[in-house]
């Protein structure tokens, strides 16, 4: 696999933490945790992939 879905996907959290950081947006629990998920996938899949 390439690595570069992996980096395509991290984008999705670095735009999530733009919003929370700039833009003073809040997340609820649910929000956070399938961030998590989704940063956690990506990461297996760059590095078990």
């Amino acid at each position: 696999m390439s690595i570069v879905v992996p980096i395509d996907r991290m984008s999705i959290l670095v735009t999530v933490l733009f919003s929370v950081f700039v833009f003073k947006e809040r997340l609820s629990a649910k929000a956070w945790t399938g961030l998590a998920l989704l940063t956690a996938g990506s990461v297996g899949m760059a590095f078990l992939g």
